[in-house]
This record gives C-alpha cells, structure tokens and sequence, in this order.
C-alpha cells in the first residue's frame, strides 16, 4: 500500500491530480475531488442540490446528489474511457457540497439556490450542478444569465417542461416556460433531445423527439446541436428521464421509448467544441433505482461533462 492514501476528498493538498482510495470507501465526494467551500482556484466546481418539492410525481430526488457522489466512486482515478486521459492532470475540479434549502419553506429554494450559485459564479469557471428535481434548473439559469445574458439551452429529456404557469410559480414541468418568458434562454438557438411526450406549446425550441433518434446516429444528434447553438453561449441540463426505462429507472418520470446511456454518452463526447458555461444532472431519484444502475448513469453523464472540458483545457 506504499504511496496509497485514502479519504483525498479531505485530505487533498491541491485540486489537481487523481486520488487513490478504495471504490469501497473512503469519503465521497464527486469523483473523490477536494471537499471545499473556498473553490477560488478551481476551473470547475460541482455541488449538489437536493431539492424536489415541486416534482408532479415520484419524489426523491433530493437524495440525488448523494447517489451520485456514490455511485460516481466506481471511477478508478485511471484515465477516463473515452477521453483517454487523466481529467485531473490540467483540470482543477472541487467539490462544494450542497446548498442549503430550508425544507420548512419549500418556496424560499430557488431563490436560495440562485443566490448561492451567484456567489460560486463568482468564484469559479464552470458550475456543474447534480440535482434535485428540474425545477432546480431555473434559478442556475438565472444565475448565469445575470453574468452573461441570455443564453442557449442544450435540453436532454422525455419531457418538453414547456407547461403554462401562473405568475412566477415554477415546477419541473415548467422551469423552462419561464425561462424562456423572462428572456434568459433564447429559443431560437435552443434544442431539447429525447422529446416522448406532448405539451402545449413548443415556445419555439427545436425538438428532437424519441423516436428520431433511433434514426441517427450520435455524430448526426451532435450536429443537430450544433446547428441550432451557433456557436452561442450556452447551458446543457441532463435530466436522467431522457435514457430509456431500461437504463435510468430511478426517476420521478419515467417514459419507456428512450435512448440508451451508450447513445446520450456518445452524443455529449461530440459536444466538445460546444460553449458551455455550465451543465446539471437532475431528476436521480434514488427511491425507484435498483443496483445503483440510474446513479451509475447519471455519474457518468456528469464525468463525461467534465471529460470534454478536460479534452477542451488539454487540446
């Protein structure tokens, strides 16, 4: 065991560099990066948000980030597949913790959840966020938004979440609504993958439904979102539901009909030259998973995020 070590999440010096702890054990944190609440130094910060008091379904996505800090200790610290290499050599990642929501008061979360996420904006290149229910994704919306101005949406999902709402309420079903009425995300240069089911109204995103990508393959999904970005700034949301049942049966709303992990992962490795200025995994609801399988996706979504802005930092 000579040069081993185990616990790096607290025991890390820097922010750079893999750990070495047992899969097993150890603390967890996401891909065991330094726990730390002062991320000054760091090109990207995740943190966790577990929130979902506004799910119309299955809760428990609250104990979503938990999962995915578990689940996400099965990466051995060896250079990442596909990447083929070590994310941690260039890329200095920390992990914040969670933000603190009063649960008592369920309407206080997103403005809680904004103005922490402004505050780590502040600090931080990139913010990747593990959920927590869709709804979560407004107030990092807005928080961006506020730095950087309108931005362009890369939305994986089963679900448009374009449903009518009353005033400022905002639920998972209707987070982009919203977004989109106050002017932080631009539908013109918008796109939502994975689509297998109906709302209302579309308001003017680009749709790739389920059943259209059984045609395509991953390069041809890729460019579709490239087309319809531009090359604008933009913000990419992951909510787990977009896999098939078969591969994400941890969720609040489940829709059969969907891609496989295989598919979405190797559409997400084409995105590298997209310009993100940050990403969450939401809708994990660890209750409904069985063996970890929904977690184990969601982690690797979530490593794949950090793997293309390695990629991107290293080329």
């Amino acid at each position: 065991m000579a040069g081993k070590s185990i616990d790096h999440a607290i025991t890390a010096t820097d922010t750079l560099g893999a750990a070495s702890d047992p899969t097993y054990a150890g603390v967890a944190s996401f891909m065991r990066r330094k726990l730390t609440k002062e991320p000054a130094d760091a090109d990207v910060t995740v943190w966790g948000v577990p929130f979902d008091a506004s799910v119309s379904n299955r809760p428990g996505a609250r104990f979503g980030p938990a999962a995915l800090r578990r689940a996400s200790q099965i990466f051995d610290n060896d250079p990442q597949y596909p990447f083929k290499l070590d994310l941690f050599d260039a890329l200095r990642v920390v992990d914040y913790g969670d933000c603190l929501i009063d649960y008592r008061t369920p309407e206080t979360a997103h403005e809680a959840i904004r103005a922490e996420a402004a505050k780590l904006l502040g600090q931080t290149n990139f913010l990747l966020t593990l959920g927590g229910d869709h709804s979560i994704t407004y107030p990092l919306l807005q928080a961006l938004a506020e730095r950087h101005g309108k931005l362009s949406l890369i939305h994986f999902d089963a679900h448009q979440d374009t449903w009518p709402t009353a005033g400022e309420r905002v639920d998972h079903g209707s987070f982009l609504t919203t977004a989109v009425r106050h002017g932080i995300v631009d539908p013109d240069t918008s796109i939502q993958v994975g689509i297998r089911t109906h709302a209302p109204e579309t308001l003017g995103l680009e749709i790739v439904y389920g059943h259209e990508l059984e045609d395509m393959t991953s390069i041809e999904i890729a460019k579709r979102i490239y087309e319809r970005t531009g090359g604008t700034k933009a913000y990419l949301t992951f909510d787990i539901d977009c896999l098939d049942v078969a591969f994400a049966p941890g969720t609040g709303t489940p829709v059969a009909g969907g891609p496989s992990s295989a598919k979405m992962l190797a559409v997400l490795h084409h995105l590298k030259n997209v310009e993100l200025l940050g990403a969450d995994v939401v809708e994990v609801s660890p209750p409904y998973d069985h063996a970890d399988v929904t977690a184990i996706a969601g982690a690797t979504v979530a490593m794949y995020l950090l793997g293309i802005l390695a990629e991107k930092k290293a080329s």
